[in-house]
């Protein structure tokens, strides 16, 4: 297994942390964008080991930290919540569309992929909905514990956010209080028909898409994916019993579950299936 972690500078002064997993042997003809979460990053819990796991089956694998997710120099700490204040989420899907762009144009792989597939987990899930629709040039879509909406603020939050001009979000493993500015809010009002997963869904056409959920989500319930197949039917869903938000993984990584090797398994057969040669 080769790694190579890279940077993508943005026009702001910021940069997407990058790592590149390739298997050993020719170049593959074949990459996989991987996008996190809210509160996640590139190495939180399962992200490497899937990331293995899928570069094993012979694919080139780029997984990255969204510009604004609060992650610095170290890699599995927010250091930088300043930043995660003003994470948005069109910034996030359109940093997705960077990364897909930068692998096809050649500047990271030796080799350009003949084909080219994205996988997100949670927020990450449905910014990569979104990507996919407006990207229009992928092969192949994972998609974990998806959002079907981004608008899971009550009345009574929103109402608070404009008033303070900021909230916090608690972050259960590190008991750190995240600042979320008043910015996130407004571009979701701004972007509403562009941010609307269903119908990003709804319109990607012949993209082979498998949707992936845990029974027992408590995070992002079991029903999300239900809408998300009711829009796009030629979309496969595998719900995982047992399984919650992280398929049972836990951060640190503490070695795979039943319920994350199933999740594994739908997802490296759908990757090599519409992927590989």
């Amino acid at each position: 297994m080769i790694k190579h972690p890279f940077t993508i500078p943005l026009q702001d002064g910021t940069e997407i942390r990058c790592d590149l997993l390739l298997p050993e042997g020719e170049p593959p003809l074949s990459g996989i964008v991987v996008s996190h979460g809210f509160k996640g990053f590139k190495d939180w819990g399962f992200f490497p080991h899937l990331c293995e796991h899928l570069a094993r089956d012979g694919h080139a694998v780029i997984s990255f930290n969204f510009s604004l997710n609060g992650i610095g120099d170290d890699p599995s700490e927010f250091t930088e919540l300043e930043k995660f204040a003003q994470n948005t989420l069109s910034r996030d899907v359109d940093e997705i569309l960077t990364v897909l762009n930068e692998v096809r144009a050649g500047g990271i792989l030796s080799v350009p992929p003949v084909r080219l597939g994205l996988f997100g987990h949670s927020r990450g899930g449905g910014e990569a909905v979104v990507a996919a629709r407006d990207d229009q040039h992928l092969d192949a879509l994972v998609t974990w514990a998806g959002l079907a909406g981004f608008d899971r603020w009550s009345k009574e939050v929103k109402e608070e956010w404009r008033s303070k001009g900021r909230i916090y979000v608690m972050n259960a493993r590190t008991g750190q209080q995240m600042p979320l500015d008043l910015g996130l809010l407004e571009d979701f009002e701004s972007h509403r028909e562009r941010l609307d997963i269903e119908t990003a869904a709804s319109e990607l056409g012949n993209l082979p898409w498998l949707i992936v959920h845990g029974e027992t989500d408590m995070s992002v319930p079991v029903s999300d994916a239900r809408r998300l197949a009711s829009v796009n039917r030629d979309a496969l869903v595998e719900v995982i019993p047992g399984a919650g938000h992280a398929f049972e993984a836990v951060h640190p990584f503490r070695g795979s579950t039943p319920e994350l090797d199933r999740a594994m398994r739908f997802t490296a057969g759908h990757f090599r299936r519409h992927l590989l040669p």
